[in-house]
C-alpha cells in the first residue's frame, strides 16, 4: 500500500496544528482566509506562523500557549502553517514588513498594522516561559 507523500505529511504535522487550535487559535489554510481574516481585523490580531522545526515545538507554539494564558488577550488569534500551507503564510507574510520570512515567527498588529513581531532568532535562544512573557507584555501594551 502506498501513501501519497501529501497524505503523509497532512498526517505528520496534524499534531502541531492541533496545539495552537486546542487553545483557540483559528488556522487560515489559503491566501482568500488570510485577505478575509487580517486587513480589516479591527483591534488586535495575533499570528503565528508555525513550522515543524524543533523550536517551533520545544519554544514557539508552548510559549503562545502559556500567553494566552495572561488576562488580556488579543481579540483575533491567527496561524499560518510555513511549507504546508504556502500561499496562505506568503499572504500573512506581507503584514509583516520590514521584517523578512521567518518560521516560526509571531506578529501582533493593531487595526492591521504590525505593532510587535518575534521573528525565529528571537525564538530559537529562549525559553517558553521567556516567549510567553515577550508575548503578555505586548498584550499589555497593545490590547487594553
Amino acid at each position: 500500500m502506498s501513501m501519497s507523500f501529501e497524505r503523509y505529511m497532512l498526517d505528520m504535522v496534524q499534531p502541531m496544528r492541533d496545539e495552537l487550535t486546542r487553545v483557540g487559535i483559528q488556522e487560515l489554510r489559503t491566501p482568500e482566509e488570510v485577505e478575509n481574516a487580517i486587513p480589516d481585523a479591527k483591534g488586535t490580531t495575533l499570528v503565528v506562523v508555525n513550522s515543524v522545526c524543533g523550536c517551533a515545538a520545544g519554544m514557539a507554539r508552548p510559549g503562545v500557549a502559556q500567553a494566552l494564558q495572561h488576562d488580556v488577550l488579543p481579540d483575533h488569534l491567527y496561524t499560518v502553517f510555513a511549507g504546508q500551507d504556502k500561499e496562505a503564510t506568503a499572504k500573512a507574510r506581507e503584514y509583516f514588513a520590514p521584517y523578512p520570512p521567518s518560521s516560526p515567527s509571531i506578529a501582533l498588529l493593531k487595526d492591521g498594522e504590525l505593532v510587535h513581531f518575534i521573528e525565529r532568532h528571537q525564538i530559537e535562544n529562549r525559553s517558553a516561559g521567556e516567549i510567553a512573557a515577550d508575548l503578555a507584555d505586548a498584550f499589555d501594551r497593545y490590547c487594553r
